[in-house]
C-alpha cells in the first residue's frame, strides 16, 4: 500500500485503540512510482499529527516515519528495531504522560473529530510548494507553520475537547479549564464564540455551560 494513502485518521485512530507507538514506513522521497508522490503527503500528515499530538499532551516522538526502498531489509530490521526501543523507553500511552485513560480517550476522540477539518486546512492553507524532504522539514518546523497551527487548527482542537467533555453533562468554566488545562478565561472566550454558533448554550440556573 503507498504511504500516502495513511491518512491523519488512521494515525490518530491506532492511537485512539491504545497503541503506544505509530511507525510509517515509505518509499524513498522522489522514487515514487507514481506521479502523485504520495510519501510526501504522509510526511505532511506525520508533521501535522505530531503538533496535535503534542497539543493534547501526548509525547510527538511516539510516530515516525521512514522512507526506504523495497530492498532495503535491514534498513527496515535497524528502523523498527530503533523506534521499538524509543517506545519502550518512553512507556505506555498517556501513562507516561501522566494522563488518565478517560481523559486520554476524550482528547484523541476530539482530534478524530476534527480530520475532516485539519485535512482541508492542510490542503488549502499549508502545502508546501517545493516537493524535497529539506523544503518539508524546514516548512514545518519554521514559525510561518507554528503560527498557522495556532490560527486554523489549536482554537478547533480546543473546542472539540470542550464540546467532548460537554457530551457528559454541564460543566463550570472553571470545571471545564481544570479538565483541559485552560486558562479560565480561554474557556470563556471558547465558549463565547461557539455560544454564537449555536454550539452550546449557557444554562443560567446551573451557571454552566451545556450542548445546545
Amino acid at each position: 500500500m503507498c504511504s500516502g494513502r495513511v491518512d491523519l485518521e488512521f494515525i490518530l485512530r491506532a492511537f485512539a485503540n491504545g497503541q503506544d507507538g505509530v511507525f510509517i514506513g515509505g518509499c524513498r522521497l522522489d522514487e515514487c512510482n507514481y506521479v502523485t508522490h504520495g510519501n510526501y503527503d504522509a510526511l505532511s500528515n506525520t508533521f501535522i499529527a505530531r503538533k496535535i499530538l503534542q497539543q493534547i499532551g501526548l509525547n510527538p516522538e511516539r510516530l515516525n516515519i521512514e522512507f526506504m526502498s523495497g530492498g532495503e531489509g535491514t534498513v527496515l530490521v535497524r528502523v523498527i528495531n530503533d523506534f521499538s526501543k524509543r517506545i519502550r523507553e518512553i512507556g505506555p500511552l498517556g501513562t507516561a504522560e501522566g494522563i488518565d485513560n478517560k481523559t486520554l480517550r476524550l482528547r484523541l476522540r476530539a482530534a478524530q473529530k476534527i480530520v475532516p477539518y485539519v485535512k482541508l486546512v492542510e490542503r488549502e492553507k499549508m502545502r508546501v510548494p517545493q516537493k524535497s524532504e529539506k523544503a518539508y522539514r524546514e516548512y514545518f518546523a519554521s514559525e510561518e507553520m507554528s503560527r498557522l497551527y495556532d490560527e486554523l487548527i489549536r482554537d478547533k482542537l480546543v473546542v472539540s475537547q470542550i464540546t467532548e467533555l460537554l457530551a457528559d453533562g454541564p460543566l463550570s468554566t472553571k470545571s471545564i479549564a481544570e479538565a483541559l488545562d485552560l486558562k479560565a478565561q480561554d474557556v470563556s472566550r471558547h465558549m463565547n464564540l461557539t455560544s454564537r454558533q449555536g454550539v452550546v448554550k449557557y444554562d443560567t440556573e446551573l451557571n454552566c455551560y451545556a450542548l445546545s
